[in-house]
């Protein structure tokens, strides 16, 4: 079939809709091993079908390997060849060059490719600070020609701009986004269009709920989605409201699809396909158990007009929209994810700095950074007595002296949080214990890009503040940060 294309870069391009691999895990969490040769042979089949793209992740069971299997089947330099893009999502820790190239060379090793079509990195909290050091070594194996591209994965806004602004070249940002998931249409699709980064939306039929399938049906049990996509799916059903919601918005899709004569799983593709940041959604396979390419290729036939997008923004607004930005499902409340709860997982993320016992003071304790300034002035990062705790000014410093985001008030800001973060946890306190921050700006005119940045952070905490333009700051810094937090305080 021939069907419509998205070129990402001049060198690479993707068919429109990707065929995602995620299932692959699921398919074997028994234990069991799809065939590797006649997974190949159903990617072919899709292939051939004009779904040439493929997305995949490093935990994704043998998807990498099935993947593998069917490339071996056309020579490198083969137009022909599919595209294979991939997801190295490491454990929080030291990023060193041999930690990030073991990760790219066990990837290219399961792809039996010698460049990786595009690799997205994931990262699962931004409090342990080494997200940087491996994007930027993702970054140097890119110009060494190990990696054609690199994307993220599940970034919010402020953490793509840290990467952009600190001259990482991220070529996509792969996201939630569907008729229930709308979080991506706002600020995120505003910043990658400035920025020429395109989006690859996931979760575009929510694990196959939206279909004619749930049309009129009471609300399931846990018995009847056990599948991990359906059960991640349900909790974003849940949070926009519940199944009546749910029902509204579906009948209002199936009216569409009426009206075309296209499925419900059309026009809720359609509708994402139509935003000017995505480049291409993400619809996932059960290798071997069903297929829905006829089905897909008709989502292309159609155009969706001002009637059928009145109708559905009437069905949206009786939603309550998923909180948050874009990834935070994956980092705090409530946790819209298959498994639920990320706390406990989130809490056993090594610590990025380590607290010190202060000798003879046992209700005192003190974080260093490694800065060669610390012990030479004679101060902390932070110090915690009780249950206070104090973060000295921060700046947007990396390692030795790396001004991170040079230029760019946002960035630094939302850098300089982290780090703060990073000081909290050591200390055994969070961002919601904080009750005071000062803000320090070389130009009062950044107020507001540093402003923003810090409500991302602390909107539903609100401590005090106090912004304050300064004659100057040491170093080639446009802001400073200090918090105050009290743990457990009411």
């Amino acid at each position: 079939m021939s069907l419509p294309r998205f070129r990402l870069a001049p060198d690479i391009d993707t068919s429109r809709i990707i065929t995602g691999l995620w299932q692959v895990a699921d398919q074997e969490r028994d234990g069991r091993t799809l065939d590797r040769a006649k997974g190949a042979d159903a990617l072919a089949a899709y292939a051939s079908d004009g779904f040439d793209t493929f997305d995949m992740a490093d935990h994704y069971g043998s998807a990498e390997l099935i993947a593998g299997a069917l490339l071996s089947r056309f020579a490198p330099d083969d137009p022909a060849r599919p595209r294979a893009f991939t997801k190295w999502c490491p454990k929080p820790g030291p990023m060193t060059r041999e930690v990030v190239r073991d990760g790219i060379d066990l990837a290219r090793s399961r792809l039996g490719i010698g460049k990786i079509d595009l690799l997205q990195f994931h990262w699962w909290t931004f409090e342990h600070l080494a997200y940087l050091d491996a994007a930027k070594e993702l970054a140097a194996a890119q110009r060494d020609g190990l990696v054609g591209h690199l994307g993220v994965t599940n970034f919010d806004v402020g953490h793509l701009r840290v990467l952009l602004k600190h001259g990482v070249p991220v070529l996509t940002n792969q996201v939630s986004f569907s008729l229930l998931d709308r979080r991506a249409a706002g600020e995120m699709s505003t910043f990658c269009i400035r920025n020429g980064v395109k989006l690859l939306a996931y979760g575009t039929l929510a694990g196959g709920l939206l279909s004619e399938r749930w049309l009129g049906v009471p609300e399931p049990g846990a018995d009847e989605i056990a599948d991990w996509s359906k059960s991640k799916y349900k909790r974003f059903i849940d949070a926009l409201g519940g199944w009546a919601v749910f029902q509204t918005i579906l009948t209002a899709v199936q009216a569409v699809a009426v009206r075309h004569g296209v499925s419900i799983a059309n026009v809720a593709t359609r509708w994402v396909l139509d935003h000017p940041a995505v480049a291409a959604v993400i619809v996932g396979a059960r290798l071997g158990e069903a297929e829905h390419r006829a089905d897909n290729s008709r989502t292309f036939g159609f155009t969706l007009d001002a009637v059928d997008r009145a109708g559905i923004d009437a069905a949206l607004a009786r939603a309550t929209p998923i909180p948050g930005d874009c990834g935070d499902e994956y980092r705090r409340p409530p946790f819209l994810t298959a498994s639920g709860d990320l706390s406990h997982h989130l809490a056993a993320v090594p610590r990025y700095f380590q607290a010190t016992p202060i000798e003879g003071r046992p209700n005192r304790a003190q974080v260093d950074s490694g800065s060669v300034w610390e012990p030479i002035a004679g101060y902390s990062r932070a110090v915690r007595v009780g249950d206070r705790v104090l973060v000295s000014g921060t700046t947007a410093t990396h390692g030795v002296g790396e001004t991170v985001c040079p230029n760019d008030p946002a960035g630094q800001t939302t850098f300089i949080l982290d780090k703060i973060a990073a000081s909290l946890a050591a200390l055994d306190a969070t961002m919601a214990d904080v009750v005071r921050t000062r803000i320090y700006l070389r130009d009062a005119n950044h107020w507001e890009a540093v402003s923003r940045a810090h409500g991302q952070v602390f909107g539903a905490i609100r401590p005090a503040n106090t912004l304050l333009e300064v004659g100057r700051l040491v170093g080639d810094y446009l802001v400073e940060i200090e918090a105050e937090a009290v743990v457990g305080g009411i």
